[in-house]
């Protein structure tokens, strides 16, 4: 399980490069670019994290992020 640090640092990078269009999979292989580490799971956990984190500071791309959240956590794949 990933730390506090890593986690942030990762829905970091998510708000950095979530696009409107961008596919789950083009968002999972954009976040392990700077953290090859980090499994579907990590990444779809920091997605919800940086929702939170981030909802009213940006709107859409939060919106974005959940979509790819939800969607992970349904497909049974995170």
């Amino acid at each position: 399980m990933m730390n506090a640090d890593e986690m942030q640092a990762i829905a970091d990078t998510l708000m950095r490069v979530v696009t409107p269009d961008m596919a789950p999979k083009q968002l999972i292989k954009a976040a392990r670019k700077e953290h090859p580490n980090a499994s579907k799971k990590d990444i779809a956990r920091a997605a919800f994290f940086s929702i939170i984190a981030n909802a009213e500071a940006d709107h859409g791309k939060a919106r974005n992020l959940q979509a790819f959240a939800i969607a992970e956590r349904i497909d049974g794949t995170a």
